[in-house]
C-alpha cells in the first residue's frame, strides 16, 4: 500500500470517529444541557461521514488500486494526489471550525470561511478527476 494511501485512510478512520463523537454530541446537547453550539454539530457530523470518512477512504483505495499509468511512475506524479490530500482536509477542517460558529454567530468572517472551505473541497474534487481520469481505461 503505498505511503499516501495510507495517510488518506488513516485521516478517514480519523473523521469516522470524529463524526460519531460529533453526531452523538448534538444528540446529547439537550437532554445533557450542552453548550448551544454543540447543536450546529449535525452538518459537521454530516461532512465528518461524507468527506472526511467516505470520500476520503475512497479518494486512498482509488489512488492505491486503479490501473497504473506506466511501469516508470505507475500511480503519476505524486503532487497532485498530495495537494488534493491537503486541499480536502483543509476544507473539512476549515468547515468544522466554521459550521457551528456561522450557526451560533453569523457574519462576513463565518460565511467567508464556509464559501473557502466549499471551494477547498471543490477544488481537491476537480483535482482529484483531472488526475485520475488518464488511469480510467480498457484493458
Amino acid at each position: 500500500m503505498p505511503p499516501l494511501t495510507r495517510w488518506y485512510v488513516r485521516l478517514s478512520f480519523t473523521y469516522l470517529v470524529l463524526a460519531l463523537v460529533a453526531s452523538t454530541a448534538g444528540a446529547a446537547q439537550q437532554p445533557l444541557g450542552l453548550p448551544g453550539w454543540v447543536a450546529a454539530l449535525g452538518p459537521v457530523a454530516v461532512h465528518l461521514f461524507v468527506v472526511g470518512w467516505i470520500t476520503q477512504m475512497i479518494f486512498g483505495v482509488a489512488y492505491w488500486m486503479f490501473p497504473r499509468r506506466s511501469a516508470a511512475m505507475p500511480r503519476g506524479d505524486p503532487a497532485p494526489a498530495v495537494a488534493t490530500l491537503a486541499l480536502l482536509n483543509a476544507g473539512l477542517l476549515l468547515r468544522i471550525v466554521a459550521e457551528p460558529w456561522h450557526a451560533t454567530r453569523p457574519s462576513s468572517l463565518t460565511g467567508g470561511m464556509l464559501v473557502a472551505s466549499a471551494m477547498a473541497q471543490w477544488l481537491a474534487g476537480v483535482w482529484w478527476v483531472v488526475m485520475m481520469w488518464p488511469r480510467v481505461k480498457e484493458r
